[in-house]
């Protein structure tokens, strides 16, 4: 998974770099670039070919999205879409392992920040320092932080962000506020720079399910925001509801 992320965020750099990402709507009025295709591409051949026997959702395969199941592999070949059209850096490639609807693996790789956040095989998460070559580097383990519960560090959408949100992060005392794109949102949260990530809104699972695996393996936790019940994966449609990512000591509301 590590290998294959940092394939794909060679190939979506390539198109970055050449000033003409080719840029559409899809269906449901989201934009696709070349780099979304040429990641998915990628991404699906490796995986089908080291775990063929798992299901495999894809974002960019309209065919996986009619699958069902609770043990999966799920793909975001390129998270932040929108960010990457913009040329604002904070997208990153996403990929997840999920066992019985909880995230235990996860990569999220964001390339024009080199920055690289995984889930190693004998446990927890770790952010390896760039560069990046075929076996790992120069690792840094993760762990979500103790919060100052009287100014709560909150990161919240840089794309996305609305009043629904907006009211959410009022019912909490806050110190700092930042905005960041994509999964990298999760990540903040677990290495400690943010300590809590609320959303409201529509995402889906391949959004999540690779920043959600990272923040668990760091400490961190991830619930419905409206009773606060642990987040799983496997929905129908593979659609989300509102969520809360938060380091545990943060006393978290329902909403």
């Amino acid at each position: 998974m590590r290998r294959l992320a940092l394939q794909a965020g060679e190939a979506i750099l390539e198109v970055y770099h050449s000033g003409d990402s080719g840029t559409r709507l899809k269906a449901d009025e989201s934009p696709v670039t070349l780099a979304d295709e040429a990641a998915d591409r990628l991404i699906s051949a490796g995986l089908r070919a080291e775990f063929p026997q798992l299901t495999l959702i894809t974002e960019e395969q309209a065919e996986s999205h009619a699958l069902q199941a609770s043990t999966f592999l799920i793909v975001d070949p390129l998270d932040g879409t929108k960010e990457f059209v913009q040329r604002r850096g904070d997208f990153t490639v996403n990929i997840a392992y999920v066992e019985e609807g909880v995230p235990l693996l996860g990569v999220v790789y964001a390339p024009a920040k080199e920055r690289l956040f995984y889930t190693p095989a004998e446990g927890g998460a770790v952010e390896e320092e760039a560069p990046f070559g075929a076996t790992a580097g120069r690792i840094k383990p993760l762990r979500v932080a103790e919060p100052d519960l009287n100014a709560l560090r909150v990161v919240a959408s840089k794309s996305h962000r609305d009043q629904a949100t907006d009211d959410y992060i009022a019912l909490y005392p806050t110190g700092d506020l930042k905005s960041a794109g994509s999964s990298l949102k999760f990540c903040l949260v677990a290495c400690g720079e943010a300590d809590l990530y609320p959303r409201c809104g529509r995402t889906m699972e391949w959004d999540t399910a690779a920043g959600d695996a990272i923040l668990r393996a760091a400490g961190g936790v991830m619930v419905h925001m409206e009773d606060l019940r642990p987040f799983t994966y496997g929905k129908a449609g593979w659609e989300n509801g509102f969520f809360i990512a938060a380091a545990p000591q943060v006393p978290l509301k329902a909403r």
